[in-house]
């Protein structure tokens, strides 16, 4: 992880985005040849989406469990998403499960896709370094009219909540 930014911050971006989350849950821990790779094909999925940015991948987070991993993912658009998934290496890594794993159960898969339009998030980050929307996002002191949830998210009849200043500016 980056640099802690102390203080209160906030992502701000123009635009509607996309918020995506898929992951893979082990269901049978000793049958690794079929879960084993499932996980590595994700690898090579990363890469291409890092080396292509203009498919529209914005930028993501991964996140561990026991049995299970989980990426939180952003994109520009909804459009850009569907394109990736009908071809390149996700295409080749769907296919690869379809055909070891299809409906046998020893490996979960799932995915989640939120459009969210132009203003309609919020977020806050204190002490935290760069993650989430924060990360691929314009990271900015959480003050003024995006000092509280409600104001972030467009409601400006608050009264003020004294915070403390923010002592560091954003990491880069």
């Amino acid at each position: 992880m980056g640099k802690v930014a102390k203080g209160r911050y906030t992502a701000v971006t123009e635009g509607d985005f996309v918020v995506f989350l898929i992951g893979m849950r082990v269901n049978r821990i000793w049958a690794v040849h079929k879960w084993l790779p499932v996980f590595m094909a994700m690898g090579p999925m990363l890469r291409e989406l890092y080396m292509n940015r203009k498919l529209g991948f914005r930028g993501m987070e991964t996140m561990f469990g026991w049995r299970s991993i989980h990426l939180l993912q952003y994109w520009d658009s909804y459009e850009q998403l569907e394109a990736y998934a009908r071809g390149g290496q996700h295409l080749t890594a769907w296919r690869n499960f379809n055909r070891k794993i299809g409906t046998d159960g020893t490996v979960g898969i799932y995915h989640e896709t939120y459009k969210v339009r132009a203003g309609e998030y919020e977020c806050v980050y204190g002490n935290m370094p760069r993650v989430g929307l924060g990360k691929v996002a314009e990271h900015v002191p959480a003050i003024g009219r995006l000092e509280t949830a409600r104001r972030r998210m467009g409601g400006m009849n608050e009264p003020a909540v004294p915070t403390p200043p923010n002592p560091e500016p954003p990491s880069p």
